[in-house]
C-alpha cells in the first residue's frame, strides 16, 4: 500500500531531511513510525500525502507512483489519505458537524450522503450527540475524535496521524489510540508518527524507528 524506495528529501537550504529510506507497509497493516523531535518523521508523513515531493528514489502509494502526479491532481489524490494533526486544525466558526463535513463538500457529496457520512463518522468517534456544538465547548480529546471523524469522513484506504496523542493525557492518549486500532481492524492502512514509546510498547503493532532521516530498524507485526 506504502512503499519508499531509496528514498531522500533535500530542502533547497540543502538540509536532507530524510536518507536512502527504504519501507513498505502492506493493505490493511497498522505501524507506528518513532523517533526524536527532527528525525524525520513528520517529513516523511508529509511526502505521502503529497505536501512535499521526493528529491530522489520511489515513492508509491495504493499503487500510484507519486512522481507521476501532477500538480492538478493531487487535491484528488488526497482524498484516499485520512491525515489527523497534533493540533487537530479544527474552525472554530462553523459547528461540529460541518467541521467533520469539510472533505465531502469539497469533494462535492450531496448533502443527503453528507449528512449519512458524517453522523456514521461521528457515531464511531462516540460524538454523535455533539454535531450541533462547537469545538470550543469540547475538551481537548473530544476535539482530536472531530479531528479522527473529518479524516475518516470519505472512507479513505490510508489514514495518517502526526503526534496525535501530543497534547492530550495517557488515559485519552489511550482513547485515542484504540480507536485508530478499530479503524485497522476494518481493513484501513494507519501509520501513526508517535514519541509516546509507553504507549506504543502496549501496542501490538510494528514500529519503525526512525533517526536523523534514515530507519535504524523496524520491528514486530508486519
Amino acid at each position: 500500500m506504502i512503499q519508499f524506495t531509496n528514498v531522500d528529501k533535500r530542502y533547497e537550504d540543502g538540509y536532507e531531511a530524510l536518507s536512502n529510506v527504504s519501507l513498505n507497509m502492506n493493505r490493511g497493516e497498522m505501524a507506528f513510525l518513532t523517533g526524536h523531535s527532527g528525525a524525520g518523521k513528520s517529513t516523511l508523513l508529509k511526502l505521502i500525502m503529497l505536501m512535499e515531493r521526493v528529491s530522489k528514489g520511489r515513492l508509491v502509494v495504493g499503487g500510484q507512483d507519486l512522481n507521476t502526479i501532477r500538480k492538478r491532481q493531487i487535491p484528488y489524490f488526497r482524498r484516499h489519505i485520512g491525515v489527523v494533526f497534533q493540533n487537530h486544525r479544527l474552525l472554530f466558526d462553523r459547528t461540529v458537524f460541518d467541521n467533520v463535513a469539510l472533505p465531502l463538500e469539497v469533494a462535492g457529496s450531496n448533502p443527503r450522503e453528507t449528512g449519512k457520512r458524517v453522523r456514521a463518522a461521528l457515531d464511531k468517534v462516540g460524538l454523535l450527540s455533539k454535531e450541533k456544538l462547537n469545538p470550543f465547548q469540547l475538551s481537548g480529546g473530544e476535539q482530536q475524535r472531530i479531528g479522527i471523524a473529518r479524516a475518516v469522513v470519505n472512507k479513505p484506504p490510508v489514514l495518517l496521524a502526526d503526534e496525535p496523542t501530543g497534547n492530550l493525557d495517557p488515559a485519552l492518549s489511550e482513547e485515542i489510540m484504540k480507536l485508530f486500532a478499530a479503524f485497522n481492524q476494518v481493513g484501513v492502512t494507519v501509520l501513526i508518527a508517535s514519541h509516546d514509546l509507553e504507549l506504543i510498547s502496549q501496542m501490538d503493532h510494528r514500529v519503525i524507528e526512525i533517526n536523523k532521516g534514515r530507519i535504524l530498524h523496524s520491528s514486530g507485526k508486519h
